[in-house]
């Protein structure tokens, strides 16, 4: 299977966000990948349910969101009316987490579970059977633009072998710092899906950006 291209709509330009998802639609990209902050578990701001909803409203490919926020589990079903049809929580704010899992495909999303850097692969031992996805973190979440910490690859390659061990059918997706050489190293690793922000917003051709990711 051909890696997952997610790109971050965190980076893209909010004063013509139509256009921005409209060039995701038309390019060999796979899933939108949508980063929502509260200010509260990550130190940055990003945006709610009305621009989930809008960006959905336009988009063509499945909306990837990842919930960066204390108390996921009061806005589940928010989010699965503005459009997720991927839901990603952080195993740091969830308290309960197999119960949060089980409520997101109760509502009809797929679910996955973020790891902060600091966090191992080994505390989803229990859930991993449970999960269609795991984010792992390459860069401490909250804003673009930061150095990819290169340990990630290391996490990548654990979380594969708990995956094949377990029989778990969950992809991992790997989001921070990733760039055409970063890219490949979590690929050979054992990633399933890149997310890319500003190394795509930022590149004089995002299309080609992107394809070039897909190409890795």
């Amino acid at each position: 299977m051909a890696q997952i291209i997610s790109p971050s709509v965190l980076s893209c330009d909010f004063a013509n966000i139509q256009r921005d998802v409209e060039m995701i639609n038309q390019s060999s990209a796979d899933w939108f990948h949508v980063d929502v902050m509260d200010g509260v578990f990550v130190p940055n701001i990003s945006f709610g349910f009305p621009v989930v909803s809008a960006i959905k409203k336009h988009a063509t490919k499945p909306l990837d969101v990842h919930l960066m926020i204390v108390n996921p589990d009061q806005y589940l079903e928010e989010f699965q009316k503005a459009g997720a049809d991927l839901l990603t929580v952080h195993y740091e704010a969830c308290t309960h987490l197999h119960r949060t899992i089980q409520e997101i495909k109760r509502l009809g999303m797929k679910a996955g579970v973020a790891l902060n850097p600091h966090t191992p692969v080994s505390v989803l031992e229990d859930v991993i059977e449970e999960l269609d996805l795991v984010l792992i973190m390459s860069v401490n979440p909250g804003f673009g633009g930061q150095k990819f910490i290169q340990h990630a690859t290391t996490k990548v390659s654990k979380l594969k072998q708990l995956i094949l061990s377990s029989g778990s059918k969950a992809l991992i997706e790997v989001d921070g710092g990733v760039n055409l050489e970063t890219g490949k190293m979590l690929l050979d690793a054992g990633a399933d899906a890149l997310v890319a922000g500003s190394f795509v917003f930022g590149s004089a051709n995002p299309t080609q950006t992107i394809q070039d990711l897909k190409n890795l």
